[in-house]
């Protein structure tokens, strides 16, 4: 899954994820709907309390359809523009990155006071 979601977005990943629980929960409805229209055939009336879900978990199958519509908000630009910017203002970032400390120059005003 890291590796279909290279370069997506906390948020990307999030949507990813909401679009795979709500697949399961149309499974879930759906079963559920299918098990009151085979219990109403048999003419048999069963506590809902008793039933047992059909789609306990968020499979495989919910993730792979949830890919479907799977899509990286941010493009591979704008990742690079946040880096280097990133890189601009974290020198321990740019340090660890590209292995060159790159430390800010700040331009102090000139003491006059001498």
């Amino acid at each position: 899954m890291a590796e279909l979601t290279q370069d997506f977005s906390g948020a990307d990943l999030t949507e990813l994820c909401q679009r795979a629980a709500k697949s399961a929960i149309r499974d879930a409805i759906q079963a559920e709907e299918e098990r009151r229209r085979l219990n109403a055939d048999k003419g048999v009336d069963v506590d809902m309390a008793d039933a047992v879900d059909p789609v306990p978990v968020i499979t495989r199958l919910h993730f792979e359809e949830a890919f479907s519509c799977a899509r990286k908000s941010v493009s591979t630009q704008d990742l690079y523009k946040f880096d280097e910017f990133r890189k601009k203002m974290d020198p321990a970032y740019a340090k660890k990155v590209d292995g060159v400390s790159q430390k800010p120059r700040i331009n102090w005003p000139e003491d006059t006071t001498s």
